[in-house]
């Protein structure tokens, strides 16, 4: 009579250590300041700012004013401020309220 042998246990396989992820670095074409046309200034202020902050503002401004869409909050009504910078119309979604915005900035 052959005994039968016992699978042994596995053993735990360690782990690879994780490679720490490189620090992200921000792209130097967002970060550098960007002067506001008049119209745009009349929402983010005359200073120069990076993309980032002038998108910043304008969203702090849609907020205030609860210029979003009740039904659709993709989409952002205008008020006189902002359609002088969404070229007259009266509601944009907020991907083209972006590209319009770069239009204004120089």
């Amino acid at each position: 009579m052959a005994t039968a042998k016992k699978p042994e246990a596995k053993k735990p396989v360690a782990a690879k250590a994780a490679a720490p992820a490189p620090a992200r670095k921000p792209n130097a074409a967002f970060m550098k300041p960007m002067t506001p046309s008049a119209a745009l200034a009349t929402v983010v202020g005359a200073a120069p700012l990076p993309r980032t902050e002038v998108t910043k503002k304008v969203w702090e401004y849609i907020k205030k004013l609860n210029l979003q869409d009740p039904q659709n909050k993709r989409m952002i009504n205008a008020d006189a401020n902002l359609k002088t910078i969404f070229d007259g119309k009266a509601q944009v979604s907020m991907f083209e309220m972006t590209k319009l915005i770069s239009n204004h900035l120089k």
